[in-house]
């Protein structure tokens, strides 16, 4: 008995036509009849009544039914089990970021992913929430790390909260140190150097200066993460930025809090609702999940 003739058998039986069933299994009418009849001879019984050209199942082809198709379930699953164990050895995970996230928690996820999971190739693409949702829902990305809430939120997407991060103001040594804790009113007039469009970062730090009843005052703006940070050391002026990226920037910035309530962002992990992630996704998510929920409180 072949698992081929089982495959033809069931499509036979759920059609009640052979050469419609030929065609749903891509073969010739002659080639199927064929195998049919060599899997009848093989357990010694007529599966079809063949009686003016009505094809019904016999007594022996109801009690194989169930079973066949249980067979070439399992068979299926066994396919997938081993396909995805082999993923993890060669597969590929394409992963969306915003670019704090890609300085702040990514390098130290990444590396222990990397750690377990050498032969899986990292495809890490660097962009806002907004472009990030975009890429997702056209099926360019397996798993994103975005800012909550959305900016257009879709149905289409599955997000789960992963951590809940301070944002504080840094500043170059050099220049007079701020009050500490800082608050947001403490920034009228102060020189900002600005993310460009685009970054949460700067939607989220104009939004709180206008809900203090001034317009921030930028220096220097459209920069990518290492430049801000870079423009703050050369004391262009002082920044607001994710904790994480400030305690990873090292040497040559001071950080200030931000008084209560203070300034905060989700991040979120979001995959499409309707594809399940390949099996090197999901454990790229469980890596992440499970860092960013034992990363220290307010980060």
């Amino acid at each position: 008995m072949q698992l081929q003739q089982l495959r033809y058998f069931v499509a036979v039986a759920e059609t009640r036509h052979f050469t419609r069933a030929a065609e749903r299994v891509h073969v010739s009418q002659p080639s199927l009849s064929q195998q049919i009849r060599a899997l009848e001879q093989e357990l010694g019984a007529d599966l079809f009544g063949r009686a003016r050209g009505n094809i019904a199942l016999t007594d022996a082809g109801e009690a194989l039914l169930p079973l066949a198709r249980r067979i070439l379930a399992d068979t299926e699953t066994a396919r997938r089990e081993v396909q995805e164990l082999a993923q993890l050895r060669r597969g590929r995970v394409r992963l969306g970021a915003t670019p704090s996230l890609c300085t702040g928690l990514l390098p130290r996820v990444l590396r222990t992913f990397h750690d377990r999971h050498p032969g899986i190739e990292l495809i890490i693409e660097e962009s806002g929430s907004h472009d990030l949702v975009r890429e997702l829902a056209r099926g360019a990305l397996d798993l994103a790390l975005v800012v909550l809430p959305l900016p257009s939120p879709s149905p289409a997407l599955t997000t789960v909260e992963l951590l809940r991060e301070d944002l504080v103001v840094i500043s170059s040594p050099d220049s007079p140190a701020p009050p500490s804790p800082l608050r947001v009113a403490d920034l009228a007039g102060e020189p900002l150097v600005m993310f460009r469009h685009g970054y949460d970062l700067r939607e989220l730090t104009v939004a709180a200066c206008r809900a203090e009843g001034f317009e921030p005052t930028f220096t220097v703006a459209g920069g990518e993460m290492d430049a801000v940070l870079g423009f703050v050391r050369a004391g262009l002026g002082v920044a607001v930025v994710p904790a994480m990226v400030a305690q990873g920037a090292g040497r040559g910035l001071r950080t200030t809090p931000l008084a209560p309530p203070g300034l905060h962002r989700t991040i979120a992990l979001a995959h499409r609702s309707d594809v399940a992630p390949p099996r090197a996704a999901r454990e790229l998510q469980r890596v992440l999940l499970a860092t960013g929920r034992s990363s220290p409180a307010g980060v």
